[in-house]
């Protein structure tokens, strides 16, 4: 038996073939459209998958104002920031948020689920969110994928 030919082979930044894609959120659940956007980004839908690694597609997300949220999650959830400052602790619910600055949920909920490394910022970087049907992405030639 010929053990050389049962070698692992590991992606690196010059074999990697990265895709660009756009995702429709219209209609989509927030948490479960997010974790398949961050596994897309993060490349774990690829046979040559690396961890340390970015072997990911860039994702386009489109309609990222007719997102749903399940339950009362839309008034009762709270993202929380702090401005640094005393006192300075500030709270916003998913229904503000979407009325001040509607891709900022999808992309909180996505950047939750990549690593917190370098790595991880660079790979949110291949994340692209708009709230209407159009984005300047056209030269890249996306395909459309449903999840």
């Amino acid at each position: 038996m010929n053990t050389l030919s049962y070698k692992t082979v590991s992606a690196n930044a010059k074999t990697v073939n990265k895709q660009w894609v756009v995702v429709d959120a219209q209609g989509e659940i927030l948490g479960r459209l997010s974790s398949k956007i961050a596994m897309i980004i993060r490349g774990k839908n690829k046979p040559e998958y690396t961890p340390h690694v970015d072997c990911g597609d860039n994702v386009i997300v489109i309609n990222a104002d007719k997102v749903k949220l399940t339950g009362n999650k839309f008034e009762n959830k709270e993202y929380v920031s702090y401005t640094g400052y005393p006192g300075g602790q500030r709270f916003i619910s998913p229904k503000e948020l979407m009325a001040k600055h509607p891709t900022r949920v999808i992309e909180k909920a996505v950047r939750g689920m990549l690593p917190k490394t370098k790595l991880g910022a660079k790979l949110y970087t291949n994340l692209f969110v708009y709230a209407g049907t159009e984005h300047p992405h056209a030269a890249q030639s996306p395909k459309t994928i449903t999840l």
